[in-house]
């Protein structure tokens, strides 16, 4: 039995090994280039060429030409096993890395290489990349008084202050010469020489007189831009679609931003000197920006609805041959690029003798470069009344194009439609004919015939206990109704009151919306729990205490809660929140799913407490 059983596992030992050749060897061998990153003029920097799934030999690779080359290449392998489902399989890896230094800035090419592989031969496409200039603050970096450099952290020391120039945030136009309701695409970025402590938004963006359309972004400095002669490390924190309303200047500016930012000071001298992190805490002021926008051409035409893009527009109608009481529906797409989210539905004349219900629009649309692309679909749904034949006039669909600069007409054919009678019931069952009521009167029916249930003999109802019972009971109904209606004009009239009576179950619900993505190390779900978070606490609180967003700063905060005799325990407990927060979304270190949970714990405790302030 025994010898059976080891039988068995030898057996399924070599199984095993068998199920990894086979995988091993059915994995897809690729070589490609890794493209350095964030290249400075003069700086020294890496190229990778990586070999996957397979060993190669005679490695050919050309130099670059513009960039002095040091030494390479160094070979390193990686390789892991993964055994799922009875499945086995392995992964490797073996990089050629390559050191240059970087010659003048422009840009650079990384000729193709080749390795050989089992006979064959694998080759990388060619790859450009750009080198920058160097910080022009590095002339200055003995001066003490700046030459603080993004790559160099001994210019990092504590007893510098920190410049405007070394950290600030910008709102970045895609175009700053627009129409009215022409999209542009907003980028608020952040640039700074030092490595980032802690990150807290005090104050929204704003972007008043327009509508928004707000791009996901993953904030990470993990980018080097050179601009205005110097080096930054930057972070893009939101990306949004803007589409002005009016004419005239507009004032957009990127919002406040308290900041903790890493500098070194310097501890011991002599051999054991060493330097140690210190975090200094600065406040970030806006960053404006002025865009001009033009007023639509005048005289419009008479059918523009404020469409402004580039579209095609279709109508389709379900059946052009119908039965009274019968429904149908009239279909009309509008697709292209534009503002497509905010176009308005079209009129469509039907015939008087059509019941018309209204219209049904779904828009699906997304965002590509810096503009909306997508189509809306409106449904008119619409039941003929009397039989006959019967015209939908053409539908004119009216666009403004920027780039033509001039309005579009689209003209959608008319539609003929014949109704014949359905199916109804005959009235009467003498010999007198009774010819159908056209259905659009309603105010004439034919006469009963043969009734043979008629009195003669009557009294009046006000000698009927009955008739005085209902008219107490209808006096009553009035004066409830008049209360009730007064109640509801009230309650609708006080917005802030409706929000402050459901902020404690708004706010639940929003935790759960963010408990759905705590769990798990995928940082694209911890980005977004603490986003969802971050959100669910922001808006309870404006519910709670009636704050506007322009209102929901940190200080505004404490002072709101202070005002309303909310302990200082609570106080704290809900700043700890929103830092964690904010520190979590936007320093470039990754969170365990037991801190997400502690942080989703004190949300809930500090809600809590909110609930029971008066």
């Amino acid at each position: 039995m025994k010898s059976a059983k080891e039988l068995n596992r030898v057996v399924a030992v070599l199984l095993s090994i068998i199920a990894f050749s086979i995988n091993a060897i059915a994995a897809d061998v690729k070589f490609r280039v890794l493209p350095p990153r964030n290249v400075i003029e003069g700086n020294k920097f890496n190229v990778t060429f990586r070999l996957e799934n397979a060993d190669g030999n005679g490695l050919k690779v050309s130099e670059i030409n513009g960039c002095q080359f040091l030494y390479g290449p160094s070979e390193s392998t990686q390789q892991s096993y993964q055994y799922v489902n009875g499945r086995t399989s392995s992964q490797k890896t073996v990089d050629y890395s390559f050191v240059y230094k970087a010659g003048a800035a422009g840009e650079y090419t990384i000729p193709a290489a080749s390795i050989q592989v089992d006979g064959k031969t694998f080759q990388t496409d060619p790859l450009t990349f750009k080198v920058i200039p160097a910080d022009s603050s590095a002339a200055d970096s003995n001066t003490g008084q700046g030459g603080v450099r993004v790559d160099d952290a001994s210019t990092h020391t504590s007893d510098k202050p920190v410049g405007k120039d070394e950290v600030f945030v910008r709102i970045i136009p895609s175009r700053t010469n627009v129409y009215e309701e022409e999209p542009i695409e907003c980028v608020i970025k952040l640039y700074t020489k030092y490595q980032i402590g802690s990150f807290l938004s005090v104050s929204q963006p704003n972007f008043d007189g327009c509508l928004i359309d707000e791009i996901a972004v993953q904030p990470s400095l993990n980018e080097i831009e050179h601009y205005n002669g110097q080096n930054y490390m930057t972070a893009v924190l939101k990306k949004v679609l803007v589409f002005p309303q009016k004419s005239g200047q507009l004032k957009f500016n990127s919002g406040k931003y308290d900041i903790s930012v890493v500098q070194y000071e310097r501890v011991g001298g002599g051999f054991f000197s060493t330097n140690i992190p210190v975090e200094k805490e600065i406040h970030v002021a806006p960053g404006d920006l002025t865009i001009n926008v033009k007023e639509l051409p005048t005289p419009q035409p008479e059918d523009f609805t404020g469409a402004v893009g580039q579209f095609t527009a279709e109508s389709r109608l379900s059946s052009d041959a119908l039965r009274t009481n019968e429904a149908a529906t009239m279909t009309i797409t509008i697709s292209g690029i534009g503002n497509i989210r905010y176009i308005k539905a079209l009129e469509v004349d039907f015939p008087a003798d059509f019941e018309q219900y209204s219209p049904h629009t779904e828009i699906d649309a997304s965002v590509v470069g810096n503009n909306v692309k997508g189509k809306q679909t409106v449904e008119y749904t619409f039941v003929p009344q009397t039989p006959g034949d019967y015209t939908i006039p053409p539908i004119d669909f009216v666009y403004f194009d920027p780039e033509k600069k001039e309005y579009i007409t689209i003209t959608l054919p008319e539609r003929n439609i014949k109704v014949a009678k359905g199916v109804g019931t005959t009235a009467g069952t003498s010999n007198i004919e009774q010819k159908d009521i056209n259905a659009t009167v309603t105010d004439i029916l034919h006469i009963k015939q043969n009734v043979s249930d008629l009195n003669s003999s009557h009294s009046l109802y006000v000698h009927n206990t009955g008739y005085w019972i209902i008219w107490v009971l209808l006096i009553v109904a009035l004066g409830g109704a008049i209360v009730y209606t007064r109640k509801i004009t009230e309650r609708n009239a006080d917005i802030a009151g409706r929000r402050l009576a459901k902020a404690g179950k708004v706010g639940k619900k929003r935790l759960k919306q963010a408990k759905a993505y705590m769990t798990g190390n995928d940082p694209k779900s911890a980005d977004k729990f603490y986003e969802e978070l971050l959100k669910a606490m922001w808006g309870y609180i404006g519910d709670k205490f009636r704050l506007s967003s322009s209102q929901l700063t940190r200080q505004n905060i404490s002072t709101n809660l202070s005002a309303h005799n909310v302990p200082e325990e609570t106080i704290g407990l809900v700043v700890r929140v929103l830092d964690e927060c904010e520190m979590a979304r936007y320093t470039p270190s990754s969170t365990s799913e037991e801190a997400r949970h502690d942080v989703l714990e004190m949300a809930e405790q500090a809600i809590n407490c909110l609930e029971k302030t008066k």
